[in-house]
């Protein structure tokens, strides 16, 4: 697979991004393309090639070979970034040469096979649209988030893209993270659950309770309205919502868990016996911290595209870049896409302004 990774994006600069970008590489096989400031971007895969081969053990591929790796990344020069607090249809207009827009042009052209961004978001799903479209069908592209429960990984959609929908696009939002929970987690029947402030069908604003109906219609495999307190239950395995409120889930989680490592590692650290206690079960803490690590899965794809995008969160660290270049992979390979227009397709519910925006 050939992955552009927009080396531009994200909080800590470019060096986390090539790290992460050299494990992909040395772990999977991928081609990755550099997309940035040819010369920030050379000085920088030099430096973390060093670091990287500095760190590798004995059993490392890269180890053994690491010039063999390096042929495997190539650099896109671009002269313009758009950033984190810019207007995303401003900067997509205004730099026609910016990292992330570039970055979708080698989709476009079939330079590339996928796209993973940790830039600005907005920008992000803008010159996504721009340069590749969407999928026949689909009213609106959204994100899916990856959730840790206490069974599966949940799916929830949109997480972000999309804060003011329609119903058609909740039930579209459905039908997508349906696809990519079969071609991610490999379940057969997904269980499709509304977000709402109660289990009742009658609940919730009207946006929830039009969705509610159509979705009852369809042939997914809906379990009806479920609540906030449900998300880390594991007991459906798709969760739609708009993206406002999905996007208030994922930052709220995302808050949760580092107070509660905080928390506990305060706790861990009052007293002897504490003390001893961790070191008797850190096994587990660290097992616990691996599901609740938002770099597992490196981010969250964005659905419904003519194409495969990863959008990453700002802080992604080398970890998270790795898997979001895996995960862009095998969505690929899975063929995402085609299970999303087939399953459209195959569609039992009829709507009015299906396609409206």
């Amino acid at each position: 697979m050939r992955i552009a990774l927009d080396a531009m994006g994200g909080d800590h600069g470019s060096d986390q991004l090539i790290a992460g970008a050299l494990e992909a590489v040395c772990a999977f096989g991928h081609q990755v393309i550099l997309v940035g400031d040819q010369q920030i971007l050379q000085r920088a895969l030099e430096q973390q090639a060093k670091i990287h081969l500095a760190n590798c053990s004995g059993d490392c591929a890269c180890a053994r070979d690491l010039d063999a790796h390096l042929s495997r990344i190539s650099i896109v020069h671009t002269t313009q970034v758009v950033g984190m607090e810019e207007s995303p249809l401003d900067g997509i207009r205004k730099k026609k040469d910016s990292s992330i827009r570039v970055a979708f042009q080698l989709l476009h052209q079939q330079r590339a096979d996928a796209v993973v961004s940790a830039g600005n978001s907005g920008a992000t799903l803008a010159a996504a649209i721009k340069e590749v479209g969407r999928l026949p069908g689909i009213a609106r592209p959204g994100i899916a988030g990856i959730f840790p429960t206490l069974k599966q990984p949940l799916v929830m959609m949109d997480v972000g893209a999309n804060v003011d929908c329609r119903p058609q696009h909740l039930y579209q939002f459905a039908i997508m993270a349906t696809a990519f929970s079969k071609a991610l987690f490999g379940i057969d029947q997904p269980k499709v659950g509304l977000l709402s402030i109660g289990e009742e069908g009658g609940k919730g604003n009207a946006l929830v309770k039009s969705t509610h109906e159509i979705l009852r219609q369809s042939s997914l495999n809906y379990l009806g309205n479920v609540e906030g307190r449900d998300v880390f239950r594991g007991d459906v395995d798709v969760m739609v919502c708009d993206g406002f409120v999905g996007n208030v889930c994922l930052k709220l989680s995302e808050g949760l868990a580092e107070a509660l490592v905080s928390m506990l590692r305060e706790e861990l650290t009052k007293s002897l016996k504490s003390k001893v206690g961790y070191l008797l079960t850190r096994k587990a803490y660290a097992n616990v911290k691996k599901r609740t690590d938002y770099a597992e899965y490196g981010g969250g794809p964005l659905l419904g595209l003519n194409g495969t995008g990863i959008i990453c969160h700002g802080r992604s660290n080398a970890k998270a870049i790795k898997n979001a270049i895996r995960v862009a992979a095998e969505l690929v390979a899975n063929g995402m896409n085609q299970r999303i227009v087939e399953m459209l397709g195959s569609s039992t519910v009829q709507m009015d302004g299906q396609e409206g925006e």
